[in-house]
């Protein structure tokens, strides 16, 4: 099937190449278009008690919202002073003439203490904008923003709106920045590993057509649902990355054949045979764990899970069609443009006595010894995971020198109450009196500073309470916990949100729903792995390979990340915490990656095993084509994700660095030297499946059905043959 489908490409190369082209073309032209289309919200579940508050409060009060948060502040004056009074009340009264604007409160109308600075020298205003939709709030604020600057006063610019304008305009630079860091130094790396100018080229040519490409996709998904701009930049990633991963495995299996003697078209066959079903099998999987994200009710996580199937599926496409057309165009000019490299003569043997076969000898000959050693290394690095904790995310994840993480800071710091995010109570039913009760209730709670009507119409009241500490400390979370278990006043339904609920909800939701990832991700690798390799305990032994580099994976980051290690060096604020999205995100990703590696390593050892039977040697022999191709593809992904672990937006910071730590171990400890140690303490048992089961490979197995030109006999027998021993 797979050789069938080689030698259909090259027949139609021009067809291939053409649409290929014509894809990047409405990319470039269409598909671009999408960055400026996309949402930079979606964190809240729907069905969360604190989206519900936000629901009711709109359809009973109004919007209430504080979108942008304005600090005012002087080294000289105080807020009493004419100096400093007049300037912020001439802006502030211009501001609320605005067609966008629906409120302002200053300390002026007010008088309220908490608005002025504990030295006096700073007040902040907030200010309500008329649209409801988060997007079309960022389009008012981005046309008020010059408005707002008071003469003679520093002004800076705070809150939700404002954040999450920062965090778009920090993620598009982040991005460019990455594309600028990682595309010369892939160029330069693939000419090292292929020793021609040619063969480097190839890799990226997909790399584009992959992030191209999937913008198109995205673009289109964009017009039916809601997708965050946080996808932009796993589609870069996952796509750069995937579509490096599989042209280097591809291009390199098209040499060896070329090497080997055979005419492009034969080689083409032959590498769609082998390579062609890798990368068919490593790209199923990848796409099936980043689905299992679309069962989140976050729109954000689906998002991810949108840009992450994109970008696979189109890198896996295009290496499969493009590619291939293009290697049948350019034949043995794939080898042109060679640059001499003094170390590639007499480069590593491709049979079974190279330097990474001795490696996989030296382990399987002390099988318990290495596998013992290396699953203590693993256990120590995931050690840190036992005492992860959980918090939401707030304005620092942007750069210190953010305005709204500048205005954040300040009113935690400077301002009596410090709380830049009420806890919102919505009292609906039983009346004023109702209300008044259950907030004086609530005022003697530990940890509240103060309860304030924020609202009213009818039998329905919106209470705003303060506490003290960050939005994200245990004082507000114990704050929220301690209003939720309040009983409600009679006649009365209470709903409790603000910032610090909604990311409880999250919290609350993200484990409700991960028994279920963990359940379609295992599950479709098992299947998936079943039928490309005819064996029940490779699958098994898969999915634990994958645990075991995620597990260290998640160590480094909680020690590093909440625990504080690095930060100077890395350029982050630790919080004490891990956003808990981070880590489902990060286990989808990382497990499709574990994957595409084991896919790598295991189809060359299945290559082998059907030629000899020989389960030892054909460790060996697999491991010597592939240990090349992996630690190369390791490196050249390393480099793509340094390039969005340098960013600003310490959540994508977060990731990268854990990609890089298990793509690392993945690719050393765990494919170098657990997996031949367990394969070779399996042995034959490798390969089993029962009976029927065995039928099913045979019937359903991603294998080629039919011999390439030239295909070498096979003198080991099928899973399920009955050969368990």
């Amino acid at each position: 099937m797979f050789a069938w489908w080689g030698r259909a490409v090259v027949r139609f190369r021009w067809w291939v190449l053409a649409a290929a082209t014509v894809l990047v073309v409405v990319g470039a032209a269409w598909g671009t278009g999408v960055f400026g289309a996309l949402t930079g919200g979606g964190f809240d579940d729907p069905k969360a008690e604190s989206t519900q508050l936000r629901e009711r409060t709109i359809a009973e009060l109004g919007s209430q919202d504080v979108d942008v948060l304005v600090l005012y502040s002087s080294p000289t004056a105080k807020v009493d002073e004419a100096a400093f009074r007049d300037p912020v009340t001439a802006t502030l009264a211009k501001v609320r003439a605005l067609p966008e604007v629906a409120s302002v409160i200053s300390f002026y109308d007010a008088q309220s203490p908490a608005l002025v600075s504990d030295d006096r020298h700073a007040t902040y205003a907030m200010v309500q904008l008329k649209a409801i939709d988060p997007d079309e709030k960022t389009s008012a604020y981005e046309a008020i923003e010059p408005a707002l600057t008071a003469p003679g006063i520093t002004t800076q610019t705070g809150g939700t709106i404002p954040f999450l304008h920062e965090a778009n305009e920090q993620t598009s630079a982040d991005l460019a920045r990455a594309e600028t860091f990682s595309l010369p130094v892939l160029l330069v790396l693939l000419v090292l590993i292929f020793g021609g100018l040619a063969a480097a080229a190839t890799p990226l040519m997909i790399g584009g057509i992959a992030i191209l490409g999937s913008l198109v996709v995205v673009r289109l998904l964009n017009m039916v649902t809601d997708v965050s701009v946080f996808a932009i930049n796993i589609i870069t990633l996952i796509g750069l990355g995937m579509a490096v991963d599989y042209a280097l495995f591809i291009v390199s299996r098209f040499r060896e054949e070329l090497a080997g003697g055979h005419e492009p078209p034969a080689a083409i066959a032959r590498t769609m045979a082998t390579a062609g079903r890798t990368v068919l099998v490593s790209g199923l999987t990848i796409a099936l764990a980043l689905a299992s994200l679309l069962i989140f009710p976050q729109a954000f996580l689906r998002s991810m899970g949108f840009g992450g199937l994109a970008a696979v599926l189109v890198a896996m496409v295009a290496a499969l069609t493009a590619l291939p057309a293009l290697l049948a165009v350019l034949g043995h000019r794939i080898n042109a443009w060679r640059i001499p490299l003094p170390w590639r003569r007499g480069r590593e043997r491709t049979s079974g006595d190279g330097a990474w076969a001795r490696i996989a000898k030296s382990v399987m000959r002390r099988p318990i010894v290495y596998a013992a050693g290396v699953v203590v290394i693993l256990a120590v690095l995931a050690s840190p995971v036992l005492r992860i904790g959980f918090g939401g995310f707030d304005e620092r994840v942007l750069p210190p020198g953010a305005e709204p993480r500048a205005v954040s800071d300040a009113i935690s710091t400077d301002f009596p109450g410090g709380t830049i995010g009420p806890v919102e109570v919505l009292v609906s039913g039983g009346g004023q009196a109702a209300a008044q009760q259950l907030a004086s209730t609530i005022g003697s709670l530990p940890d509240v500073t103060g309860v304030q009507v924020a609202a009213a119409r009818g039998a329905t009241s919106l209470l705003n309470v303060t506490y003290h500490g960050e939005s994200t400390g245990d004082a507000a979370q114990g704050v929220v916990r301690a209003i939720r278990d309040l009983p409600a006043p009679a006649g009365a339904e209470v709903l409790v949100g603000g910032r610090t609920a909604a990311d409880l909800d999250l919290i609350d939701s993200l484990v409700s729903h991960l028994p279920w990832m963990a359940l379609i991700m295992a599950s479709a690798t098992l299947i998936l792995l079943f039928l490309a390799f005819g064996s029940i305990v490779l699958p098994i032994k898969a999915v634990l390979m994958n645990l075991v580099s995620i597990g260290a994976s998640f160590g480094v980051v909680v020690w590093v990340f909440q625990d504080g290690h690095f930060a100077d060096f890395l350029g982050f604020t630790p919080t004490g915490f891990i956003e808990p999205s981070n880590p489902i995100l990060m286990l989808a990703v990382l497990f499709g990656l574990a994957t595409d590696y084991e896919v790598f390593l295991l189809s060359r050892v299945r290559e082998e095993w059907d030629r000899t039977g020989d389960n030892t040697a054909s460790v060996a022999t697999g491991l010597q084509h592939t240990g090349r191709i992996i630690t190369a593809a390791a490196l050249l992904l390393i480099v793509v994700v340094a390039g969005f672990a340098s960013g600003g937006i310490a959540f994508i910071k977060l990731i990268g660095i854990g990609m890089i730590v298990a793509i690392v171990v993945d690719a050393t400890l765990v494919r170098l030297l657990l997996v031949p140690a367990t394969m070779r303490l399996l042995g034959r048992w490798n390969w089993w499946a029962p009976g029927p089961l065995g039928a099913v490979y045979r019937r359903f197995g991603i294998r080629e059905l039919e011999p390439g030109p030239d295909a070498p006999a096979k003198e080991g027998a099928l899973a399920g043959s009955g050969r368990s021993g």
